[in-house]
């Protein structure tokens, strides 16, 4: 069992969702608030973007994940633990944020759900025209 000190932690986060990741010498274990990654994430596409850091970094194998993640949805979790992946593999090895900066995977993204305004039916959406 690996010691604290060859952790490396991550954070990462998307609209409302929040992922901690430790990183750790390993076999190539994937688990996500005690599940597998499969399991957790049944659709390929999330699956890609939780492994995309792994694979641009060619870690893959080599480290074992942890991952405790919570709020929003499974699009924004997924996208949460790419985040905490990609700043955890630089804490790991700071060989990789090259890599990491030019696929993107270091940068947050900021968009959120713009919220409802007073007078209107939504954010931006106004009333119906009426004529009479």
């Amino acid at each position: 069992m690996a010691t604290a000190q060859q952790d490396s932690l991550g954070t990462g986060r998307r609209k409302t969702s929040v992922a901690r990741v430790r990183i750790r010498p390993g076999t190539g274990k994937i688990l996500i608030n005690k599940r597998e990654l499969d399991e957790f994430f049944p659709i390929q596409q999330h699956q890609n973007a939780v492994m995309a850091a792994l694979k641009a970094s060619e870690e893959e194998g080599k480290v074992d994940v942890v991952i405790r993640v919570h709020g929003g949805g499974m699009t924004g979790q997924a996208d949460a633990i790419k985040l905490g992946i990609a700043r955890a593999l630089r804490k790991f090895n700071e060989e990789h944020y090259e890599v990491l900066k030019e696929n993107q995977l270091l940068t947050r993204d900021a968009r959120k759900k713009e919220r409802k305004k007073y007078g209107l039916h939504g954010a931006r959406r106004g009333t119906q025209f009426s004529k009479r």
